[in-house]
C-alpha cells in the first residue's frame, strides 16, 4: 500500500462535501475517482496534497513516497519555450552532466592519487548519469510532447502565449518526466485529441508509479484503471475492475437497492394490511397479535428509498418537422487560414436519421468545417447545399450562442417568447437548474452548468439536424449517458464533433476521420473505425497495393467507405414455462379462495360467539344448567376453532 485515505470527512458551510472516506492505493496500482459534477472528486485530490485541510480523517503516504499532482486548470506564464520549460524537469541530469563534462577536463591535468580519487568521483557520477537515464532525456523530453501532440514547430512557442489547453499539456508532460511515485490526475483528457489520448493511455499503463485519474472520459478509464473508487452524497464506494466492470456492477447494485427497498415497503404495507385487519376482528388475542405486530413494525429498520440519479435529467430531441432524406451536401470544401492550411477537396454527404461524428488531431480544422457548414465562416472553395425542409440546431463548444449578462430564465424566454413560465422552469428543471439557480447570469456559470444551458436551447428548438461541437466537454458522466440515450433516440440528424470515444461509440452510425487534409469515411462506430483504420488508410492512400473487397467487406476506395457488417440477432431467453406460470397461478389461487373462506368463517363464527354471549346473560339460559353447559362447550369450540382460523389466517396472509 502506498497511500491511505482514512475516514476524510470536508464540509463547506452547511455543504457536507465528503463524509468518512476511505480507500487505499497499492504500489503501481491504476485507480478512477469518479462522481457527478460537485460530488467532491477535485476536493478530495486536494486534500491528499495538503492543499485544502480535512475537517476529520488522515491522509498516510508510503514513507519516502513522492507524489505529483495535475489539476484541471494551470497558470504557466514563464518566459520559457515548451521544450526548455520541459527540460526544467531535467535540470538535476543536466548539472550531473556539466560536472561529468568538468572531471574530463580537469583529469587531464592531474596524477597520482587525486587522479584515482577523480576517477573513482567520474565512476560514480556517470553511474547516477546513466540510471537516470541521462543518454537519452532529450529524446524522453521530445518523445512526451509529440505523445501530447506538439509538433517540433511548437516547441520553440513561449509558455506565456498558450492557450489553457496547451498549458495543460504543457504541464502534464513535464508532471510524466517527473515520474513521482504516485500520480494524481485531474481531468487530463479534456484537452487531448484521440492520438494524444491513446498515447497517454499506453503510457500510464505501462507507468512503473500508481496513479489515481479524475476523468469523465469512460474509454480512457476502461484502458487505463483497475480500481475505481465512487464518490456518491460525500460517500466514498471501491469497485474492482475497469469503468465498464463499475457500471455492471454500479446497475446490478442498484437493482438491488432499488428491488430491496420495493420489497420492504410491500411487507409494511401488508403488515399493516394484517394489523387493521386483526384489529377488525375485535378479540383480544386478535388485538394482542395486531400489538405485537405493530411493535415488530415500529422495530423494522427502514431502507431509505434509493436516489437514481439518471432520472433527475430528463432530455428529449425530437424534430418538429420531417427532413428530406438528403440533409446535407458538402462537395469540393477547401479552407486556410494564412498559411495554415487545413483541408482541401472534402466532399460528403449526410442522410436523415445518420449519426455522423468527425474525428482528428487538434488543428486539422474539425470545428472550423462544423462552423462553415453553420454558415459562421466562409469556406475559401466548394459548396454546402441543405436538403429540403432542414431546420439547423447548433451547440458550440465556447457556448456563444449564450448572451454572458442575461440570466438563464432570460435567456430561453427571449430565444422562445411563446413559451410560458411554467415550461421554461419545467425545461431548465429537466437540466438540473430548480428554484433560484434559474436566475443566475450565464456568466456566472460553470463549463458544465453552460453546456447544460445549451443544451436547454436545442433541445426546445425541435431542429431535425444537429450541429454538435464537443457536446461532451464538462458533462459528467451520468449526464453524457442521458445525452447518449437522447441522439440515439433522436429520430432526427445529428453531425458531430467530438473527442470522447465512449459516447461516438454509443451514438456514431458514421465516422469522417480528418486526417492529411482529406476525409476517410468509416461506416461504423468507434471499434470498428480502430479495427478497419490501418486497412482503409492503406487502400486509401495506397490503392496500388490492391487489398480486395473480400478482405475490406463493403468498401468504396473513391471515399475511403467501409461498411459495418450488420449485428447478428440473438435469441431472447423468454420468461418461465407456460405449465409453470399456469401452476403457480392456480396455487394463488387456490390460496386466495382459502383466505376468503376462512375470513367469511371468522366473521360467522364472531357473529355467534357474540349471541351466545348474549344467550349467556338471559335468566332463563344461565338458570337452566343444561342449557348453560351445551351453551359453554359450544362457546370452547368455537373459541378453538377461531383460534385455529387466526393462525392459518396468518399463515396464508404472509
Amino acid at each position: 500500500m502506498i497511500l491511505a485515505c482514512n475516514s476524510i470527512s470536508k464540509a463547506f458551510g452547511t455543504d457536507q462535501i465528503l463524509s468518512n472516506v476511505t480507500f487505499h492505493i497499492n504500489e503501481r496500482e491504476k485507480a478512477a475517482i469518479v462522481g457527478i459534477n460537485g460530488a467532491g472528486k477535485s476536493t478530495l485530490l486536494k486534500i491528499i496534497m495538503n492543499q485544502l485541510s480535512a475537517d476529520q480523517g488522515e491522509v498516510t503516504l508510503a514513507k519516502g513516497a513522492t507524489i505529483g499532482y495535475l489539476p484541471q486548470h494551470q497558470e504557466l506564464s514563464s518566459e520559457n519555450t515548451i521544450y526548455e520549460e520541459l527540460l526544467e524537469v531535467k535540470q538535476n541530469i543536466i548539472d550531473l552532466d556539466k560536472r561529468i563534462r568538468e572531471l574530463e577536463v580537469e583529469m587531464k591535468n592531474v596524477e597520482g592519487q587525486k587522479l584515482e580519487r577523480m576517477l573513482a568521483t567520474y565512476t560514480r557520477l556517470t553511474h547516477e548519469f546513466e540510471m537516470a537515464n541521462g543518454y537519452a532525456y532529450q529524446s524522453e523530453i521530445t518523445g512526451v510532447l509529440k505523445g501530447l501532440g506538439f509538433t517540433e514547430e511548437d516547441f520553440t512557442k513561449k509558455t506565456n502565449t498558450l492557450s489553457g489547453g496547451q498549458k495543460t499539456r504543457v504541464a502534464l508532460g513535464k508532471l510524466l518526466l517527473t515520474a513521482p511515485d504516485i500520480i494524481l490526475l485531474d481531468e487530463p483528457t479534456n484537452h487531448l485529441d484521440l492520438e494524444s489520448i491513446a498515447w497517454l493511455e499506453t503510457y500510464l499503463t505501462n507507468y512503473n508509479g500508481a496513479v489515481i485519474i479524475v476523468a469523465h472520459d469512460r474509454y480512457f478509464l476502461d484502458r487505463v484503471v483497475t480500481k475505481i473508487v465512487e464518490m456518491d452524497q460525500g460517500k466514498a464506494t471501491v469497485f474492482m475492475g475497469n469503468y465498464s466492470d463499475y457500471a455492471v456492477k454500479k446497475a446490478a447494485l442498484r437493482e438491488a437497492q432499488i428491488k430491496q427497498y420495493l420489497n420492504q415497503q410491500k411487507e409494511i404495507k401488508h403488515q399493516e394490511e394484517v394489523i387493521t385487519k386483526l384489529r377488525s376482528f375485535n378479540r383480544e388475542k386478535s388485538i394482542k397479535r395486531a400489538e405485537s405486530r405493530e411493535k415488530l413494525l415500529n422495530k423494522m429498520e427502514r431502507i431509505d428509498k434509493p436516489i437514481t440519479t439518471e432520472a433527475s435529467m430528463h432530455l428529449t430531441l425530437e424534430p418538429n418537422v420531417l427532413s428530406g432524406n438528403d440533409v446535407l451536401s458538402v462537395s469540393d470544401l477547401s479552407k486556410s487560414f494564412g498559411d495554415k492550411h487545413l483541408f482541401s477537396g472534402i466532399s460528403f454527404d449526410v442522410k436523415r436519421e445518420e449519426k455522423v461524428a468527425i474525428i482528428g488531431k487538434n488543428g486539422t480544422g474539425k470545428t472550423t468545417m462544423l462552423k462553415i457548414i453553420n454558415d459562421l465562416l466562409p469556406s475559401d472553395s466548394g459548396e454546402i447545399k441543405l436538403g429540403s425542409k432542414v431546420h439547423i440546431g447548433y451547440y458550440d463548444q465556447e457556448h456563444n450562442v449564450l448572451d454572458p449578462e442575461k440570466t438563464l430564465f432570460d435567456e430561453l424566454q427571449d430565444a422562445y417568447p411563446n413559451l410560458d413560465n411554467t415550461k421554461i422552469r419545467n425545461v431548465l428543471a429537466a437540466f438540473l437548474f430548480t428554484n433560484d439557480d434559474v436566475f443566475k447570469r450565464i456568466k456566472d456559470l460553470s463549463g458544465g452548468e453552460r453546456g447544460r444551458v445549451s443544451l436547454a436551447k436545442l433541445m426546445l428548438s425541435e431542429a431535425n439536424f444537429l450541429i454538435l461541437d464537443e457536446p461532451t466537454n464538462h458533462l459528467d458522466i451520468i449526464s453524457k449517458e442521458i445525452l447518449e440515450n437522447a441522439i440515439k433516440n433522436y429520430t432526427g440528424t445529428v453531425l458531430y464533433v467530438s473527442h470522447d470515444r465512449y459516447f461516438i461509440n454509443k451514438t456514431a452510425t458514421r465516422i469522417l476521420d480528418l486526417t492529411n487534409n482529406q476525409v476517410l469515411n468509416y461506416i461504423g462506430n468507434y471499434d470498428y473505425y480502430l479495427e478497419k483504420k490501418e486497412e482503409v488508410e492503406k487502400a486509401y492512400l495506397e490503392p496500388s497495393i490492391g487489398t480486395t473487397t473480400s478482405q475490406l467487406g463493403s468498401y468504396d476506395s473513391t471515399k475511403g467507405t467501409l461498411k459495418a457488417a450488420a449485428p447478428k440477432e440473438t435469441k431472447s431467453s423468454g420468461a418461465l414455462d407456460w405449465k409453470q406460470q399456469k401452476e403457480e397461478q392456480a396455487k394463488l389461487r387456490k390460496k386466495q379462495n382459502e383466505l376468503k373462506k376462512i375470513e367469511e368463517e371468522i366473521s360467522s363464527l364472531e357473529t355467534r360467539n357474540e349471541e351466545i354471549d348474549e344467550l349467556l346473560s338471559q335468566e332463563e339460559i344461565y338458570t337452566n344448567v343444561s342449557e348453560l353447559m351445551k351453551l359453554n362447550n359450544e362457546k370452547k369450540e368455537l373459541e378453538t376453532r377461531l383460534e385455529e382460523l387466526m393462525e392459518r389466517w396468518e399463515e396464508l396472509a404472509e
